[in-house]
């Protein structure tokens, strides 16, 4: 039998996928760092540059890679990390001199603007990084080339700079559209819980609206009847008291009317309390399953087996030490049957004043209640209420 899907069933969901959603980004961003961290931990190995400068230059990268994640972090949290942006961007400057050491150290550039571009995604940013940290990376590799003893032509400059633009530009885009997604699944978050508030505000509105509309005129008719009756209670008591009559049938059908509206609204009563239930247990620490109520049930059954429910959850979280609880609500033989079992039942316990109550609210219906001890340390509340003919 599938559990009925409490509201904080689905809140847990949708919180869950959200963290999972955040730790797929974040793992996404570590992704790029460690592709980063690859090629400049291989130029470390490579020694291709003095032990104090590759020592300096091993710090700086270390530092840069730390930055990076804060630029990251802070981008995602929407705040724009000013001193961490002109630091970095420093770092990554003076690293780049690397290069002159080993080509694969001008990966810091890239990195380090798509970092920033996850901070500051307008588009005048984005051009000039790309166009900037193209024209500074593509001049430094030129100059790279050229202290390795090789000829530098005239179209080395521009093609090196060009080269450097277009994968400033891939590494920027790349993290932005991470980004993006990020805030596409935020949205969506925030646009659920929306829709939930909304959904009970218009329920609160619905009910209020019902309400004014079933007793707004009766009760200013009773009202006015009420006021005229006082008045002519000592000049002409015959016609007070058929104001009275009037306002005692007024007072009746407003009544009616209310009950009727109730009997509408308690029609759902069971699926919602069955959903309460299972939340308030597990709130408590029970593990709670129970599965959906039969359709079609009369509105006073329905009414009285919510009542039942109430009062044996209660009675499972003052009068147990219950892990597990189980709930069934099924047809069988022309009777619905309740069932309600947990286990942890403390020894003594009897059949309380709630339970009396409940017993006679079923009784109304033609059913009976049972209550007492069920298997090793289990308690069976057990309710059977006769459908009737037309069922």
């Amino acid at each position: 039998m599938q559990a009925t899907p409490t509201t904080a069933d689905l809140e847990a969901r949708a919180a869950s996928r959200f963290a999972q959603y955040r730790k797929i980004t974040d793992r996404s961003f570590l992704l790029a760092l460690f592709g980063m961290a690859v090629p400049v931990v291989v130029a470390l190995m490579e020694r291709s540059a003095p032990p104090p400068l590759l020592a300096v230059a091993t710090a700086g990268a270390a530092l840069q890679f730390v930055l990076y994640m804060r630029l990251v972090r802070a981008g995602l949290a929407g705040r724009v990390p000013w001193r961490d942006i002109a630091v970095s961007g420093v770092l990554a400057a003076a690293l780049a001199w690397m290069t002159v050491t080993s080509p694969v150290w001008a990966v810091i550039g890239p990195f380090w603007a798509s970092g920033v571009a996850v901070c500051l995604s307008s588009h005048r940013w984005l051009v000039a990084l790309s166009l900037g940290g193209g024209v500074y990376w593509g001049g430094l590799t030129t100059l790279a080339v050229h202290a390795d003893g090789r000829r530098v032509h005239w179209f080395t400059p521009p093609i090196m700079i060009a080269i450097y633009v277009a994968v400033f530009a891939m590494s920027l885009y790349a993290n932005l559209v991470l980004k993006r997604m990020w805030e596409m699944h935020q949205e969506a978050h925030a646009a659920r819980e929306a829709q939930a508030r909304l959904a009970v505000a218009e329920e609160r509105l619905r009910f209020s609206r019902d309400l004014h509309d079933l007793l707004g005129h009766s009760l200013s008719l009773i009202a006015v009847k009420s006021e005229l009756a006082m008045r002519l209670a000592e000049r002409d008591p015959e016609r007070a008291r058929a104001e009275m009559a009037d306002v005692r049938g007024a007072a009746r059908s407003a009544l009616r009317e209310v009950r009727a509206a109730v009997r509408g609204y308690r029609e759902v009563e069971l699926d919602a309390e069955l959903a309460g239930v299972r939340a308030v247990l597990e709130a408590a620490g029970v593990r709670c399953t129970a599965g959906p109520p039969p359709p079609g049930l009369p509105p006073e059954v329905g009414s009285t087996l919510a009542w039942v429910i109430r009062e044996g959850a209660t009675n499972v979280i003052k009068h147990s030490t219950a892990r597990t609880c189980r709930v069934s609500v099924v047809s069988y033989g022309g009777s619905v049957v309740l069932e309600m079992t947990n286990d942890g039942a403390r020894p003594g316990r009897g059949e309380g004043s709630g339970l009396t109550g409940l017993s006679e609210r079923v009784g109304v219906l033609g059913g009976t209640l049972t209550a007492g001890p069920h298997g090793r340390d289990g308690f069976l509340l057990r309710a059977v209420v006769p459908l009737g003919e037309d069922a």
